[in-house]
């Protein structure tokens, strides 16, 4: 019986090749994107629960209670070392220090190779024991010395090729030189640590004393993370309790009140607040999709399939009165659909490996796509066409199996009733209803996608090139002058960053020699006298910084103005004092 369906369900695909041309077209788009959405947004979920125990690790965040509520994914530098000295919540502490475009260098058969990586770490030892990063070679006990640093086997490969890098030399900013000792397995894709290169944290304080600090509680900077990992049974809401404390006695006289929390890791990925990679409402929103694009592919199925009624008519009055079953009937047409099936998702498979290079770069993954190692796939694949089939084939199945002989073989089916007219007119309904609503939801994205990028941003982004130093005993006026000695450069500035940056330097101040702190943050842009020119930022008021190799003289904006309720003119020649005890007059 199931031969005698597949041939007949065959001879019908053929026969009708235009109708199978466009089921198959409308199934595989559907099927492609289901695929690539549902492998996109499992990458995410997957985050970080590789690690053992991961349910009770946890990063210790800030809640920053100012003129409003702010969050910071990191915690003082100080932190670290109260909370492991003073506490005994913690089964494991460790901090982890982030510099970004390191550039690393070593010698290497008498000429110094130089490399510009995106990420490097300071990581204390204990962050390898509540991680599950396991190394190949060596031990990551060894970063409690100083000078020591660990690599990933790519690092390996990238530097020395099939030498051992046990005990050679890297130097990390033409400052610090770390001797490796340990190698470790390649990081995975679906962690947000991706750093490959380790060095010892008790070595941090020759590059930054502050972050190295443990009596920095004057600031936060999102470089420095620190993570526990619970004992088992400890109640973290009981945990943020207790840490109160440290805010009376370490920061009693703040005006920047500070609430120290634990966030899960699982959240770590997906809490927007915090600086988070991907918010779980944009997966939700592409889960929809996917499902309303499948949705969308079945029911053109479903009103082509009931459209074609008529003309099947007559071939299933001719089975009826041969002695078929109205079972028979409808497993026959079943079948039908189930090769459409397959052959939508055969082609959709292909054309959905063929895309993944294309939605890696469009959402900044690195989904993989492949059957072989990948199980999750193996269950969707097999349930997803199930559903399809037996959502696209259910109805008109029924309708079909439903003709009456004598009826069906005048060519008059009987299904064409008030009540059957009415489903079709609603399936055909929701069918335009939702390709409207993702249209229009294309059309809004689009605008807003443009307004981002053809806003008016107060300055000039057309023709600006960032160009990384790497170092910090860089000579900034021989640096400037070479840039400036090129044809066709106008302006050259030295600047922490752009204006826009995402570069957080967050302080907070003290204005016009008042005794109190601000109740708010500034967000810190150092720049030399060319900054503004450069970016072609206006001034409405006062004038440009004068050429100073320290901090005497501040720019302010008008969002400033407006926290201080003043006007540009009444600002002039005020005071200001950071928490790095820079002090000057505001200038413009």
């Amino acid at each position: 019986m199931l031969t005698n369906y597949l041939k007949v369900a065959f001879r019908n695909i053929v026969r009708g090749a235009s109708y199978t041309i466009i089921n198959v077209s409308g199934l595989t788009l559907g099927i492609t994107c289901a695929l690539l959405f549902f492998s996109l947004v499992t990458f995410h979920l997957s985050f970080d629960n590789f690690h053992p125990e991961a349910e009770r690790v946890y990063r210790c965040v800030t809640e920053e209670q100012r003129d409003e509520i702010g969050f910071n994914g990191s915690v003082p530098p100080a932190f670290g070392k109260a909370f492991r000295e003073e506490y005994t919540f913690g089964e494991k502490v460790a901090k982890l220090f982030t510099h970004h475009e390191s550039l690393i260098s070593f010698q290497q058969g008498g000429d110094l190779k130089k490399f510009k990586e995106a990420i490097v770490s300071f990581a204390e030892p204990e962050f390898f024991e509540i991680f599950h990063f396991p190394l190949t070679t060596g031990n990551a006990a060894m970063l409690s010395q100083p000078n020591q640093a660990i690599i990933t086997e790519s690092i390996a490969r990238k530097y020395f090729g099939d030498e051992s890098p046990l005990d050679k030399v890297l130097r990390f900013e033409n400052v610090i030189d770390f001797k490796i000792v340990g190698v470790l397995h390649d990081i995975p894709d679906n962690t947000d640590f991706r750093s490959e290169i380790y060095f010892s944290f008790v070595s941090l304080k020759d590059y930054s004393s502050w972050a190295a600090g443990d009596d920095s509680w004057g600031g936060i900077t999102s470089e420095l993370q620190t993570f526990t990992r619970l004992h088992p049974g400890v109640d973290p809401a009981a945990v943020e309790t207790e840490l109160t404390e440290l805010v009376k006695k370490y920061r009693p006289k703040s005006t920047n009140i500070h609430r120290y929390k634990l966030q899960p890791l699982d959240e770590k990925h997906f809490d927007s607040r915090y600086g988070a990679v991907m918010d779980k409402t944009i997966l939700l929103v592409l889960a929809a999709i996917g499902f309303f694009l499948v949705l969308t592919a079945c029911l053109n199925f479903i009103n082509l399939a009931t459209a074609q009624a008529l003309t099947r008519s007559k071939e299933v009055g001719v089975r009826k009165t041969l002695g078929s079953a109205r079972s028979q009937l409808f497993w026959q047409f079943a079948m039908e659909t189930f090769l459409i099936v397959l052959i939508s998702g055969f082609l959709a498979f292909v054309l959905a490996y063929s895309a993944v290079p294309f939605v890696n770069e469009l959402f900044s993954a690195r989904i993989r796509f492949d059957l072989m190692s990948d199980f999750q796939l193996w269950l969707f694949i097999p349930l997803l066409l199930v559903v399809i089939t037996f959502l696209s084939s259910a109805y008109p199945g029924m309708v079909l199996s439903r003709f009456k002989p004598v009826v069906a073989l005048k060519g008059k089916p009987a299904s064409q009733g008030p009540g059957n007219f009415n489903l079709r007119r609603s399936l055909i309904t929701a069918q335009f209803a939702i390709a409207q609503v993702l249209l229009i939801g294309l059309i809004v994205i689009g605008y807003q996608m443009n307004y981002f990028s053809s806003t008016d941003m107060g300055y000039t982004r057309e023709g600006i090139v960032i160009v990384p130093l790497g170092s910090r005993d860089a000579k900034m006026n021989t640096v400037k002058e070479r840039f400036a000695a090129v044809p066709h450069v106008e302006s050259v500035a030295a600047c922490f960053a752009p204006p826009a940056s995402n570069s957080s330097w967050n302080t907070s101040l003290r204005f016009d020699n008042r005794t109190e702190n601000e109740i708010f943050s500034v967000s810190l842009r150092a720049g030399d006298e060319d900054y503004i020119n450069t970016f072609d930022i206006p001034l409405i008021a006062g004038r440009n910084l004068q050429p100073s190799d320290t901090v005497r003289e501040f720019l302010v904006n008008e969002t400033f103005l407006s926290k201080l309720n003043l006007s540009p003119q009444e600002i002039l020649g005020k005071t200001m004092t950071t928490n790095r005890s820079w002090t000057g007059p505001v200038v413009g």
